[in-house]
């Protein structure tokens, strides 16, 4: 049972990535590059408004979720003051100028644009609440179909746009994502009817308001610290350089993407097993030597990705050709948290949350102050090394951190390879005129590792061969 909802969960992450893969290279063939930086520019807005506007609600709703006896009174509680504060914050704001947000995000003047966003952002507040009671209620395939709808429509739309040969621009791709979110919207009405109903027979009261947003407000911080992480970049090129190098980055960026596959599979798994050897007293030696695969693993997917990172101009049209030089500092990111994971445990062992919160900040204002520096210079590639920048100094911090409250972790050889590949990776981003001397670089990384990981390789060809030799005896 719990192995059926574990898969039922993993459908939805995995699905949206395989379809978001699938949808990037029919956008890039029959939209611009500029437009490809404006739809990102809605979705790095979007997450930012429901982590300002949820309040940290959102996880107090689930922190007190099966404490609470009254649930759809918890559900209005957690949902209306940030619902209500943002529906009064957009009605001013478009009172002072019913073009201003489209005139920030796209650099279109534009009501319908505005109004457009607006409503991207309302329904996806709302959702983000509807898909916690399915979460809650453990109604794992619902919610991962949930997750997939968005992506399904919005590809359709485009296919439909292609097929009828209908205007392809930003109006229409900023439109497919708000039918996209919508779509969703509704499902997450329908599914979750019986609990808002209720909800609405509920009056917000302040003083059962205040212990809540005591326990939530101070994870906003946290939370934002995390945004500006992953999206400050967007915001940087978007503001500093233009929406060509913003639709090219954010191109690539989702397609390194794909190691939050990697990354959310192994923390589901990873923090429940860690936590119970603890509880059982099994030897935490363990811990390191699965945190050196794990490294072994992100050396490789780098070194891998930097060698044949000549094959992606292929798929994308000329103008794209840039991510050649761009995607291994992209993979950093998403595979430096993962890394950052097999040590950071100890944080939550030590049940010292606020040092995970400090490490973010700690990254957060490096990115600032890298994509400051880097992005209007170097446009796309200052971004993408800003970020790497930040994700290796989040991973240094987290270790330190657990370091200091948990056990004495194994730190040279991870730190001095992590710092290898980000030095590597950032030097590919910036002298892309040199394409030959970096396949050379990576081709001797390659047999470097080969050496330096001789013991996780052996291990991993040993486990591959059980799993054959199981097959082979059904």
């Amino acid at each position: 049972m719990i192995r059926n909802k574990i898969i039922q969960y993993t459908i939805g992450p995995i699905g949206s990535s395989i379809l978001g893969l699938l949808t990037l290279p029919v956008m890039t063939w029959f939209y611009s590059v500029e437009d490809i930086g404006r739809i990102s520019m809605l979705q790095a807005v979007v997450s930012f408004f429901i982590l300002l506007f949820c309040l940290g609600l959102d996880q107090t709703y689930v922190r007190e979720y099966h404490e609470y006896k009254m649930k759809p009174k918890l559900l209005s509680l957690t949902l209306l003051p940030g619902l209500i504060i943002s529906i009064i914050t957009f009605i001013i704001i478009l009172m002072f100028d019913s073009k201003l947000i489209s005139n920030l995000l796209y650099d279109i003047p534009s009501t319908y644009l505005s109004l457009l966003s607006i409503l991207c952002c309302i329904i996806s507040l709302i959702s983000r609440f509807l898909s916690l009671i399915l979460r809650m209620e453990d109604r794992a395939f619902e919610f991962s179909m949930s997750q997939l709808l968005p992506k399904i429509t919005f590809l359709l739309f485009i296919l439909i746009t292609i097929k009828l040969d209908l205007d392809k621009g930003s109006y229409n791709l900023i439109t497919a994502q708000g039918l996209s979110l919508l779509s969703a919207f509704i499902v997450f009405l329908w599914v979750t009817r019986k609990e808002w109903i209720q909800s609405l027979s509920f009056k917000l009261n302040f003083l059962e308001l205040k212990p809540l947003l005591k326990y939530g407000l101070p994870l906003v911080i946290g939370g934002l610290a995390s945004w500006g992480l992953n999206v400050m970049d967007r915001i940087f090129l978007r503001f500093m350089s233009d929406f060509t190098q913003l639709g090219i980055y954010s191109l690539t960026a989702s397609i390194a993407g794909v190691a939050a596959i990697f990354s959310g599979v192994f923390n589901t798994i990873w923090s429940p097993m860690v936590f119970k050897w603890v509880n059982e007293g099994v030897d935490l030696d363990k811990v390191d030597i699965i945190s050196e695969n794990v490294l072994a693993t992100i050396y490789f997917i780098i070194v891998l990705c930097g060698l044949f990172s000549w094959i992606l101009p292929y798929l994308f049209p000329v103008q794209y050709a840039p991510i050649r030089y761009l995607i291994t500092v992209c993979f950093i990111g998403p595979l430096f948290y993962t890394l950052s994971e097999t040590t950071a445990v100890g944080i939550a062992i030590a049940r010292k949350s606020n040092f995970s919160m400090l490490a973010s900040i700690i990254a957060m204002l490096a990115n600032l102050l890298g994509n400051y520096l880097l992005v209007p210079k170097y446009g796309a590639s200052g971004a993408a090394i800003s970020t790497g920048i930040s994700f290796w100094l989040f991973y240094i911090a987290r270790t330190e951190f657990s370091r200091r409250v948990w056990r004495n972790i194994p730190i040279k050889k991870p730190y001095i390879i992590t710092s290898i590949l980000l030095i590597c990776a950032s030097l590919n981003a910036m002298f892309s005129e040199n394409p030959q001397i970096f396949i050379g670089l990576w081709l001797l990384l390659l047999f470097i590792g080969l050496n330096i990981f001789r013991q996780s390789i052996l291990s991993a060809y040993q486990n591959i061969d059980s799993i054959f030799k199981s097959f082979r005896k059904i």
